[in-house]
């Protein structure tokens, strides 16, 4: 016997009945949320590297895409770079600018607010004193990081803002930068 499809209603291209269930299977079931990503890189001379995507762990075991993505970053010439792909601190500027808009958009969804563009603008101050060692004082890594949001929804402009915080909110990517994370690093002979 045939059992009826389920449709999932589409709130900004989320199913949003699939998030729910998502959400209640998270709450009878707690281990299932636990998640761990990894790429491996490969130096590939120069600033040029290579990093692939392939494996991960979920909702209790292994699990990979169908097909690895390849990221490659490189570093523009005037940082001795022959600019070939988007530098480090762009991609971390990626990293964070999709997973604002993605958890914008997901508890937008979840919360019946139909949005029909996302536009984002990201900019970041880095000064190189810090990570060529000329002063100890000056941080290596992002003094500020500026995020731009427009958004075309039908809501009011306290709504907007409120769709906007949404972001910042639930994004762990957001969350990693701001509070930050522990960070192991090792070595071993190849």
């Amino acid at each position: 016997m045939a059992t009826a499809r389920k449709f999932s209603t589409v709130v900004n291209g989320v199913m949003v009945d699939d998030l729910m269930d998502t959400i209640e299977a998270v709450k009878a079931t707690p281990a299932i949320a636990k998640f761990k990503f990894s790429v491996q890189n490969q130096w590939q001379g120069g600033s040029l590297n290579c990093t692939m995507a392939h494996k991960f762990y979920g909702a209790t075991e292994d699990q990979s895409h169908p097909k690895p993505f390849v990221l490659r970053a490189d570093e523009p010439p005037v940082l001795l770079g022959r600019d070939t792909a988007a530098n480090p601190v762009e991609h971390l500027l990626h990293a964070l600018a999709s997973c604002l808009t993605t958890s914008m958009v997901y508890h937008a969804a979840a919360r019946g607010i139909h949005i029909q563009e996302i536009e984002s603008s990201l900019e970041g101050d880095i000064d190189l004193h810090g990570f060529l060692d000329l002063d100890p004082k000056v941080r290596k890594g992002y003094q500020e990081i500026r995020v731009n949001f427009k958004i075309k929804a039908d809501a009011t402009d306290e709504q907007l803002q409120q769709i906007a915080k949404l972001g910042p909110g639930y994004s762990p990517v957001f969350d990693s930068l701001t509070n930050g994370a522990p960070v192991a690093v090792t070595a071993e002979r190849m």
